[in-house]
């Protein structure tokens, strides 16, 4: 559906990323930054923007799964499984105009993101 968007936007935009390691930080940053415009969206109750910013969120956890390595083992399935589950959050929280669903997302996101910085020491 959204193909290798996400991942050709910060190419483009990030010519000089030195790992696919720094990509995969700033596409989870990336959904906890599109996540925030949603909730100010809701906030302001501006409908073109929430649906804009929770789609862009939507396309990169779309790209995350679409690069998961499932020839390593259970972990890319599990997270496989988690990134659609926060689809669901994500698509929920459009049509029901629930900042809480964002925000479980955010939580997600946010431990994800922290543990990927450990495991690879991206400083971040």
């Amino acid at each position: 559906m959204y193909g290798n968007t996400a991942y050709n936007i910060y190419s483009q935009n990030n010519v000089g990323i030195e790992s696919p390691e720094k990509l995969i930080e700033m596409m989870y940053e990336g959904v906890l930054r599109f996540n925030a415009q949603a909730k100010k969206a809701i906030k302001d109750g501006n409908i073109e923007k929430r649906v804009y910013w929770i789609n862009r969120s939507i396309a990169v956890i779309t790209e995350l799964i679409a690069v998961l390595d499932f020839k390593h083992g259970k972990v890319a399935y599990y997270l496989e499984g988690l990134y659609n589950y926060q689809i669901q959050l994500l698509n929920q929280a459009n049509v029901k105009k629930d900042e809480s669903k964002i925000d479980e997302v955010n939580n997600v996101f946010k431990g994800l993101l922290e543990a990927w910085r450990e495991t690879t020491n991206v400083a971040g």
